[in-house]
């Protein structure tokens, strides 16, 4: 198990290998498709993001409202498939790590390799484990969009798996690079 710990730089990303199972700790931000569509409308506007995606993370997932005691509710991954229309642009811009579940398309695979970015893939149907790795939240962007809304997480010791690496290791592919 490594630990890998927020922002990213090029020698974690580049040190990273599909399959490789990992704790991340640090900043993350969450967003799903209603939130990546006004990202890119943002970026087509020439305005700025809601935060600064060089060397970050997003988390596809739309948390549900914390129970009593808690932080956040239950915060599990959203099929990525769902933002692969919008993750090549916000990797243009710098993004380097996506968590989701699920397989990417042929240029999320390409824009991971040519922009040094790393896919993160956590389990479906963990969504309470994932909230308890969750140390603090705060809406910053699109609050009407309700659980659709950019969060910035804090998270500690957060379990995920490598799904697609910088050199094209991909493990949903029979040739895992």
């Amino acid at each position: 198990m490594l630990n890998i710990l927020t922002p990213f730089s090029d020698a974690t990303i580049q040190s990273l290998r599909a399959g490789d199972h990992v704790l991340l700790s640090g900043v993350i931000y969450t967003g799903r498709d209603a939130a990546h569509k006004r990202m890119i409308e943002l970026l087509d506007d020439k305005e700025p993001l809601p935060f600064d995606v060089r060397g970050q993370a997003i988390y596809y997932t739309g948390p549900c409202p914390a129970p009593p005691g808690r932080v956040i509710g239950a915060a599990g991954p959203t099929t990525s498939l769902r933002m692969d229309a919008y993750a090549p642009r916000l990797m243009q811009e710098g993004l380097l790590v996506m968590i989701g579940k699920g397989t990417r398309s042929e240029s999320v695979i390409d824009a991971i390799q040519k922009y040094n970015g790393v896919y993160l893939s956590a389990v479906g149907g963990t969504g309470a484990l994932m909230a308890l790795c969750v140390e603090r939240a705060e809406i910053i962007a699109f609050e009407d969009l309700g659980p659709e809304a950019v969060y910035k997480l804090i998270v500690c010791n957060m379990p995920l798996i490598v799904a697609i690496d910088c050199i094209g290791g991909n493990i949903f592919s029979a040739e895992r690079g």
